[in-house]
């Protein structure tokens, strides 16, 4: 007790500890008002919207009816079953070998293979349409290999969606090798099982959950997306494009909040096996596993390699052909390098979107990194009531269930009433910013909950006896510790505020008009160029602020956390 109450350098205070329980108390119940109005009452907002005719009279379930006895919007579903499903498949295989080549293989260059490997992350989702347009569209360089069929359509909504959510699914199924115990591999060594019954025996069985949860969050993140298949779709309609047509193309908003819950449904399905299934993973972790290191095998570290070649030579053609066709001056008649794409100004949009993308991002990192830091430090180290700290954890995980889509519709519903007090933020930069925040919350919260979790609770402990206010507790020791987990937290944010289509594309105003949304704008005047150099600058500003954000993080952390020398 004494090294760490010298380690916090604090002298006695006045303060007492019930005193700290009273404000964790404040704070638990100001969070929960604050996912009421900004989570909880805009999706109700939606499901009355559901039940209501044109004038606002309440009809029950006839929407419902009326939507399931139309074949064409019926069938946007299984559309949208069918490339979740197909896209799933071949994203879990593709990245759980590139996943074993990075964990349990010897061959070199792995920092290179994970760095370009997690680009995808960086751009848009409409960055993957716009490249397979220049790829194997109508006037592509390799349109002869899809042998007569079309881009446009199940095949480039796939590939497409194979491409954006590898890294998704790389970034969950290395985490899930890395834990591999080494005593099972001594055991199949010791019994001299051959490599390939090692791997279907051992390491598949090793990281099962991690595959099933890489399912999961990859089916809901294609299921639900909507800028692959708004670009490169055709006439494939899937439920987030019905949405965005009803809503915007036939102002029907009443079928809009039907085809967003039938959206909604299905991903909630699947976060709630997700979340078990997670919780069954959590119990399998034991004190006694030794950390695997792999042996150099020459075969298999070959074929890896080239795999890992092949697979990031993709992506980079992937990004090089973006960033070719937003040079080419008109394609592909005159592949004439020009930078006239850029000049926004020229489509009518200027750069104001971009600016207010970089804005709206950077507002979105830092007051959702806070809020999210010090809402998770509620839930885990406050000694306030146990059943609220319950209720605001449950609510947390909430958002990841939650299609961008449907939550900024349901913002349209609910803030775009004028009996709403906060009706004046609708429109504005504020309700990008808050919902950005929210589509993102949950990922960012159990980042913080896992670093905070580390920190021993001797630590509170101790400030409580020494009748040390809780908050200096959380600035001196706390925050220092987890600054790491914070600076994740502020730069997820951040490139997910500057990528996201689906989350803001009901809630922008002539004024707010978002980078990514202008993409969108742009492709579906035709200019196709145009969209790609949008699509890239987002590219480039996510990668120079990941490059300050390393940087800076570096800098600042040999100061904050100079306890570990003590």
């Amino acid at each position: 007790m004494n090294v760490i109450s010298k380690m916090l350098g604090f002298k006695s205070k006045s303060l007492a500890a019930d005193k700290s329980d009273k404000v964790g108390r404040v704070l638990v119940f100001i969070y929960l008002a604050l996912f009421f109005c900004f989570l909880v009452l805009p999706l109700f907002a939606l499901m009355s919207k559901s039940m209501q005719n044109a004038d606002g009279v309440f009809i029950g379930l006839e929407n419902f009816a009326v939507y399931l006895q139309d074949p064409t919007l019926f069938k946007s579903f299984f559309h949208s079953l069918f490339v979740a499903f197909v896209s799933t498949v071949i994203v879990v295989f593709l990245g759980f070998l590139y996943a074993f080549a990075l964990q349990c293989t010897c061959i070199p260059y792995k920092g290179f293979f994970r760095v370009v490997s997690l680009i995808p992350l960086l751009s848009p989702s409409i960055l993957a349409a716009i490249a397979l347009v220049y790829w194997f569209g109508n006037q592509g360089v390799f349109k002869d290999l899809l042998l007569g069929n079309s881009i446009y359509g199940p095949i480039g909504i796939i590939m497409a969606s194979v491409y954006w959510t590898f890294p998704h699914a790389l970034m969950i199924l290395s985490t899930s090798l890395s834990l591999s115990d080494a005593r099972l591999y001594e055991a199949s060594d010791a019994l001299k099982a051959s490599k390939l019954r090692t791997f279907f025996t051992v390491t598949v069985p090793g990281a099962k959950y991690g595959i099933i949860s890489t399912t999961f969050v990859v089916f809901i993140l294609v299921f639900t997306d909507f800028g692959v298949p708004k670009v490169i779709g055709g006439n494939y309609n899937v439920l987030a494009t019905d949405i965005y047509r009803e809503v915007v193309g036939m102002q029907n908003f009443q079928m809009g909040a039907v085809i967003s819950i039938v959206l909604l449904v299905p991903a909630l399905i699947a976060f709630a096996f997700d979340q078990f299934f997670r919780k069954r993973q959590a119990s399998q972790l034991t004190s006694r596993a030794v950390v695997y290191v792999p042996k150099p095998h020459k075969m298999r570290d070959n074929l890896l390699l080239c795999y890992c070649l092949f697979v990031t030579t993709l992506v980079l053609l992937m990004l090089g052909m973006a960033q070719f066709g937003a040079l080419v001056k008109f394609w592909p008649y005159n592949l004439s390098l020009t930078l006239d794409h850029y000049n926004f100004e020229v489509a009518g949009l200027g750069w104001d979107s971009f600016y207010n993308s970089i804005r709206m991002s950077l507002w979105a990192a830092f007051f959702g990194t806070v809020i999210i830091f010090i809402g998770s430090y509620l839930i885990e180290k406050m000694r306030s009531d146990r059943s609220l700290r319950d209720v605001l954890q449950m609510i947390a995980l909430m958002p990841m269930a939650i299609p961008g889509i449907v939550l900024g519709l349901a913002y349209i519903f609910f803030f775009n009433m004028k009996e709403n007090p906060l009706n004046f933020i609708y429109a504005t930069m504020i309700i990008l910013v808050i919902n950005t925040i929210v589509h993102f919350y949950t990922v960012s919260h159990l980042s913080a909950i896992t670093a905070i979790k580390k920190l021993d609770s001797e630590f509170e402990s101790v400030s409580l006896s020494l009748k040390v206010p809780i908050y200096k507790m959380f600035f001196r020791v706390t925050l220092p510790v987890c600054l790491p987990t914070v600076f994740d937290i502020f730069i997820y944010l951040f490139c997910n505020a500057m990528t996201t289509v689906s989350g803001v594309i009901f809630l922008y105003s002539y004024d707010t008009t978002l980078a990514s949304v202008s993409s969108i704008h742009l492709d579906e005047q035709g200019d196709v160029a145009g969209a790609a150099a949008m699509a890239m600058l987002i590219v480039y500003i996510s990668f120079l602020v990941r490059g300050i954000h390393t940087i800076v993080s570096t800098f600042l952390l040999k100061k904050a956390q100079a306890w570990k020398d003590i």
